[in-house]
C-alpha cells in the first residue's frame, strides 16, 4: 500500500532498483519519486529499464495520497525552476516551443548516437 510521496534515498552507486519504498529515481515502487509506480510525487528517471506497475494499481491510489503527491511534485517543480531563475512564464513558454519540435529533436538525436 502507498502512505506517503517523498523523494527517497538517493543510491551513491546509482543501483537499479525494482519495487519497494526507498529508493529516489526506482521502478515499480510506491510512494518514492521514480518511473513506473505508484504514489510517488514526481517522476525520476535514473537510466534503468523501467518497470511499470498496472493502471488498476495506480487507480487504487487513495486521493489523499495523489494529492499530497501533486503538492509535492509542485514544490519540486517550483524549487527547481528558482534555482534555475527562470519563472513559471518562462517554463510555459519554453514547454510551448519545446513542444512543437520535440519528434525532430528526438529523430535528431537517433540520428546522431547511431552516427557515434
Amino acid at each position: 500500500d502507498v502512505s506517503s510521496p517523498k523523494h527517497g534515498k538517493v543510491d551513491p552507486d546509482n543501483m537499479p532498483h525494482v519495487g519497494g519504498n526507498t529508493w529516489a529515481g526506482g521502478t515499480g515502487g510506491r510512494d518514492t519519486a521514480g518511473l513506473g509506480g505508484k504514489g510517488g510525487p514526481y517522476r525520476l528517471d535514473a537510466g534503468h529499464r523501467v518497470y511499470q506497475v498496472s493502471q488498476a494499481e495506480k487507480d487504487a491510489v487513495p486521493e489523499e495520497v495523489k494529492r499530497a503527491a501533486r503538492e509535492m511534485g509542485e514544490k519540486a517543480f517550483k524549487h527547481r525552476l528558482k534555482e534555475i531563475q527562470m519563472s513559471e512564464y518562462d517554463a510555459s513558454t519554453y514547454e510551448r516551443f519545446s513542444g512543437a519540435v520535440r519528434r525532430q529533436v528526438q529523430s535528431l538525436r537517433i540520428i546522431l548516437d547511431n552516427l557515434q
